[in-house]
């Protein structure tokens, strides 16, 4: 393929403008010629960053994928149930296809666009950015190369962080899942997907169990009030005040210089001033306890893999940073990392305890730990050598997998725990 590589993006926001953003890594290879957003604003402000023209500007992706195929790639990164509404027709165009996960929460649209996918010339992968972190693939070398034996149990957490919580699930886009997806699905099918490649393992069973603990009715305290600046009288005490969260908080707030959560919330380029206008009547100014949520803030799945090891994987919203954990345990030995430290402990039975430090040898450490960069280099170089998905490579097929286990668990929480039998559920016949 001639270079650069030419982008059409549908869907503007934090996804779909990250991977625009990587024009400024590889600006002889790759060039954004098009954009498609419900909101007039990002649409602009994508037509400025990257000089596009007037007629490659639209107001949704249906009316970008109406005209005659405008670029070599499309990026679909709208929400969760457009996914395979807007990359089948695309790969009929003729697009290659960088979809962000999940392909869909609806298992009968996976198979077909799997199916679409198979007979069209384009390729698609799937945004599983984690397995292009430095991180993950320093991981996958040490359990590949034996160290600690063969691993007969894995504990891991998505520790999702109080404030992110809130946030995307509960007030943010992802808060309820008919609307979009289940969170095991949305936040951990990363984790399904991560894990599952780590092991080389098939998982033949998995049960969970997990609720909306914390962010309902019943625990709104009283005096709350559906805006938090409504008047709420549990306002300065309320860790979920939206005013602590985008603008006061060093952390996360606009007042110290944060732009993202504040940004989401303004839809673009955020100011305090406009910050608090968002606030007072948009979504992100709603009390966490009053919202029209439905996703779990706590679920624990189990997963059983063909050869009897285990993994217990534990996402919770109740934790104070965000970030991955991950402990494996071997025949010969145990291996405990985690990514916001960036260190992996490598514990060989009688031998010292080894460190590796992956701020150390990792290029790049931003955004998912190298991942959304990674994911793009990868994609470029197949299209520009013509080069065939890896092993690494999330291919619609390889993504499946995480699908179908995060969907189990799913549904095995729905039902109180029941164990599900893997390879009927693939199948569809699990009752």
């Amino acid at each position: 393929m001639k270079t650069p590589v030419t982008f059409a993006i549908a869907g503007f926001g934090d996804r779909g403008s990250t991977y625009a953003s990587m024009q400024a890594l590889f600006p002889d290879r790759m060039q954004v010629v098009a954009v498609a957003d419900v909101r007039p604003e990002r649409v602009e402000k994508a037509r400025q960053l990257y000089n596009i023209p007037a007629e490659r500007c639209f107001s949704s992706a249906e009316e970008l994928l109406a005209q005659e195929k405008l670029a070599d790639v499309l990026v679909v990164s709208t929400m969760d149930r457009q996914h395979v509404g807007h990359a089948i027709p695309a790969l009929e165009k003729g697009y290659n296809i960088l979809m962000e996960k999940p392909i869909s929460p609806d298992l009968a649209e996976c198979r077909r666009i799997i199916e679409v996918a198979q007979r069209s010339p384009g390729k698609i992968i799937v945004c599983h950015v984690l397995r292009y972190t430095a991180f993950y693939n320093t991981l996958k070398s040490i359990l590949d190369s034996g160290r600690i034996g063969e691993v007969v149990s894995v504990c891991a957490n998505e520790n999702v962080g109080y404030w992110h919580q809130a946030h995307s699930f509960v007030r943010g886009n992802w808060r309820n899942s008919r609307e979009t997806s289940p969170m095991i699905l949305q936040k951990c099918c990363h984790d399904m997907d991560i894990y599952t490649w780590l092991l080389g393992k098939k998982c033949v069973s998995v049960s969970s169990v997990g609720s909306t603990y914390l962010f309902n009715r019943a625990h709104a305290p009283a005096g709350a009030t559906p805006y938090c600046l409504g008047g709420c009288k549990a306002k300065e005490s309320c860790v979920f005040d939206a005013e602590k969260i985008y603008v006061t908080d060093p952390r996360t707030g606009i007042r110290h210089g944060n732009t993202w959560m504040p940004g989401v919330a303004c839809g673009v380029d955020p100011t305090e001033e406009r910050t608090y206008a968002a606030l007072r009547s948009g979504p992100y100014g709603r009390c966490v306890y009053l919202c029209d949520n439905d996703v779990v803030d706590h679920q624990q799945t189990n997963l059983l893999f063909e050869d009897g090891a285990t993994m217990s994987f534990t996402m919770c919203a109740f934790t104070e940073n965000c970030y991955r954990y991950f402990k494996a345990m071997g025949t010969k030995g145990e291996i405990e990392a985690d990514m916001r430290s960036n260190e992996i402990h490598i514990r060989v039975f009688g031998e010292p305890e080894e460190i590796v430090d992956v701020r150390k040898i990792a290029d790049d450490l931003k955004g998912h730990g190298g991942g959304d960069s990674g994911i793009v280099q990868d994609f470029l170089e197949m299209l520009i050598e013509d080069r065939a998905a890896t092993a690494r490579t999330t291919t619609l097929e390889n993504s499946l997998e995480s699908h179908f286990i995060a969907l189990a668990a799913e549904q095995s929480r729905l039902e109180g725990g029941r164990v599900i039998d893997m390879d009927a559920f693939r199948r569809g016949t699990t009752e």
